[in-house]
């Protein structure tokens, strides 16, 4: 068994779980009219393909996965634009979505998210840039869960659709922020594959 191994085991484990909850997620947001969970599911969808690129390029020499790390930023920055497209559509009408089917899914994305973070943690230092796109992309799912079930929250007392706009652009700034750390840590593990080169 190479090193890295237990890391591709890892990442199959999650994009498994990512791909089986955007299912999930989102049907619930088509049915309730959730920007924030539209934004969250495709997250999830994002984040299983990203895990199965990270499971075969795993096995890459390290200038490979630089290139990889470089092209996972840029993954990691659609679910952003989506979710900016989807809340303008929303402002144009935003009404409440209904909060217990948002809760109650937002919480299971909540579950899968943190069982995904707990299967990287240990693999966050030591797998370079992709292991790095991994567990970020896991922490940053479930603090947007636990945003949209407070978004929920204050939806009851406020019977507006602007708690769930207003966290739905955070998630898109999230992922944002994500795509900007891989693609550093993705340039420094490119300029050392170059000096081991040389």
């Amino acid at each position: 068994m190479t090193r890295l191994d237990p890391l591709r085991r890892a990442v199959l484990a999650v994009a498994l779980i990512n791909l089986g909850y955007a299912v999930v997620e989102f049907t619930v947001s088509q049915l309730i009219g959730s920007v924030a969970l539209v934004a969250d599911s495709i997250d999830f969808l994002e984040d299983g393909i990203l895990n199965l690129l990270i499971f075969f390029a795993a096995a890459w020499p390290l200038h490979r996965r630089s290139r990889v790390g470089h092209a996972l930023a840029i993954v990691i920055l659609v679910p952003a634009i989506v979710t900016l497209v989807t809340a303008v559509v929303k402002i144009l009408d935003p009404t409440r979505p209904e909060t217990i089917p948002l809760t109650v899914t937002a919480f299971g994305a909540l579950l899968a998210n943190l069982a995904a973070a707990a299967i990287l943690v240990r693999h966050r230092h030591t797998g370079g840039s992709l292991a790095r796109a991994a567990w970020l992309s896991a922490r940053n799912d479930a603090l947007a869960n636990v945003a949209i079930i407070a978004s929920a929250a204050i939806a009851l007392a406020w019977v507006s659709g602007w708690p769930d706009i207003v966290v739905g652009v955070g998630i898109a700034l999230l992922n944002a922020d994500a795509g900007v750390k891989v693609w550093r840590a993705a340039s420094k593990e490119r300029l050392e594959a170059k000096q081991a080169e040389a």
